[in-house]
């Protein structure tokens, strides 16, 4: 499983991005897709999270009502789109994939496939 995240940068805070992972030689409507973060000094934790089944999705409290996860079926990718940025939304993020049922609401040791991160920097 190849997955390549992308769309990091730099922005001021109240500004926005858009991330995508997207995966070459297998479709991801299969698979359960989340985003991750991991800030400097933290602990890597989940953001949001589409599921497999019914492409339903988890979002953090954190980034409730400013990140939305969603699939992009013409490029075989899911997107994160970030409104609203905060410096405390800095980090490398990171998609990954899992069959689990449990995939988003679960361990992340049920993502079984990581891409190789993009950092986000949320300053002026």
């Amino acid at each position: 499983v190849q997955l390549q995240a992308s769309g990091g940068g730099l922005v001021q805070p109240g500004g926005s991005l858009r991330l995508s992972c997207a995966a070459s030689e297998f479709s991801l409507r299969g698979y359960s897709v989340g985003w991750f973060r991991q800030a400097p000094g933290k602990e890597r934790e989940r953001v949001s999270c589409i599921r497999a089944s019914d492409s339903s999705t988890t979002t953090a409290d954190s980034v409730k009502g400013r990140f939305t996860i969603s699939r992009n079926s013409a490029k075989n990718a899911v997107d994160l789109q970030m409104n609203s940025l905060k410096p405390e939304d800095t980090a490398v993020y990171y998609c990954a994939t899992s069959r689990s049922i449990y995939a988003c609401s679960g361990s992340q040791s049920n993502f079984a496939s990581w891409g190789q991160g993009t950092l986000v920097t949320v300053s002026s």
